[in-house]
């Protein structure tokens, strides 16, 4: 019976910890300005624009 509390309790850390890395994500992203974000996505696209043959 033990090993079932300690599966359980080990789960529940897990599921905390990735809501917490989720979280973190989530604040990283939307600290960009819609500037920052287009600018980012306009460099992108013309570095995959210059790999590209053709």
């Amino acid at each position: 019976m033990r090993w079932w509390k300690v599966l359980g309790l080990a789960a529940f850390v897990g599921v905390a910890a990735t809501g917490v890395v989720v979280a973190r994500a989530e604040r990283r992203r939307r600290a960009y300005t819609p500037e920052e974000i287009r600018g980012r996505l306009r460099e992108r696209v013309a570095t995959s624009a210059e790999e590209q043959p053709g």
